[in-house]
């Protein structure tokens, strides 16, 4: 069987396989880059501002250069996003000051509570059950959150604090989203760029007024200041321009693969985020800590293999529903034309009983 190839002379496996690797690498090193920087120096909210900075003027060359197309901004299409990009600042921030208090390895346990307030989250708002496989899942996860919280002895409560309000605003975002994308008729790189620019001009009044500005020109004038603020700018160019990354593999991986695949490769990037903190940044990895690590990661999987049933069941009852009503049959398929012949069809059917009676 032919395999088909795109612009790139890719097959769609190795496109797939490309795709997740990119955001696999370029979302650790976001991660990891982030937390050296702010070992530098403690000033979270500069560093996401400036990240955000830095990615808005790339996606702007992107533009430039014919990769990408930029849309226009609208005030009524902004004035719609104003829940998403609240949403987006304040979960960036409650990210960024979570990792100040945590080690990267502990960092997916304190935001290990992302997939069961998704699920709570989506019940409240959207109205939609699951099912006892995902409340399933859930219960694992928590269990992985709580065995990780409680069996380290070394854990900063505010870290822990941050980590929950993490997973809440996660999981409002990937909500959100969904009404979002509407407001940008459906393009996901057009939402991408109205976040990223609407949430630097937010979070302008923040980094003014949480003191951070001060605090870096105030290390200019010390013995060590320009060499901690030296390596703090090369962290915040080198984070910018991963952000920046990250939000065009987040792109690339979602038109090549599914909900499930991203599930999964967000699971093992978990695994590679704790191993890469226990070498990079000769971190503790305890018995409880790992422990908590894998029963998170063993939850999701069952989420991420329950939600993959129910995807295929739905997509088979779809495959073999007949259709009943003229709303029923798809454009595609004939639409209004082939409801009428299976109507007339119907009709002589009658006649034809009625002239045999």
């Amino acid at each position: 069987m032919a395999t088909t190839k795109n612009s790139l002379g890719l097959s769609e496996r190795q496109a797939m396989f490309l795709a997740v690797g990119f955001y696999m690498v370029t979302a650790l090193i976001m991660v990891n880059v982030n937390k050296w920087a702010l070992n530098k120096i403690s000033a979270p909210w500069l560093l996401l501002w400036s990240q955000l900075v830095i990615a808005v003027i790339l996606l702007q060359l992107t533009d430039l250069v014919g990769l990408f197309k930029m849309p226009k901004l609208r005030l009524n299409v902004a004035k719609q996003l104003v829940p998403l990009v609240a949403i987006n600042v304040l979960g960036l921030g409650v990210n960024t000051v979570c990792l100040v208090y945590v080690d990267t390895s502990f960092y997916q346990i304190a935001r290990g509570l992302v997939l069961p307030f998704t699920v709570i989250l989506t019940y409240m708002i959207l109205h939609q059950p699951s099912s006892r496989f995902v409340i399933a899942s859930c219960t694992i996860v928590f269990a992985g959150f709580m065995t990780g919280v409680t069996a380290d002895i070394n854990v900063s409560t505010l870290g822990v604090v941050f980590g929950v309000a993490s997973s809440v605003t996660t999981s409002l975002h990937a909500i959100v989203i969904k009404r979002a994308l509407d407001s940008v008729n459906g393009s996901s790189l057009d939402l991408v760029y109205y976040n990223n620019v609407l949430s630097t001009v937010v979070m302008i009044p923040i980094v003014a007024g949480c003191g951070e500005i001060p605090q870096v020109i105030k290390l200019f004038h010390e013995e060590t200041g320009p060499a901690a603020c030296k390596r703090f700018l090369i962290g915040v160019a080198v984070t910018g321009i991963f952000g920046f990354l990250v939000n065009v593999a987040s792109f690339v991986q979602i038109s090549h693969t599914s909900p499930t695949t991203h599930m999964v490769s967000a699971a093992v990037r978990g695994v590679l985020q704790t191993l890469l903190g226990y070498f990079a940044f000769h971190e503790i990895l305890t018995g409880g800590r790992l422990a908590g690590i894998f029963l998170i990661l063993g939850g999701s999987t069952i989420y991420t293999y329950a939600r993959g049933r129910e995807m295929c069941a739905r997509e088979k009852a779809k495959a073999n529903a007949i259709p009943m009503t003229v709303q029923d049959i798809a454009p595609e398929e004939g639409g209004l034309d082939d409801a009428v012949t299976l109507h007339e069809q119907g009709q002589e059917l009658e006649d034809k009983k009625k002239a045999i009676e």
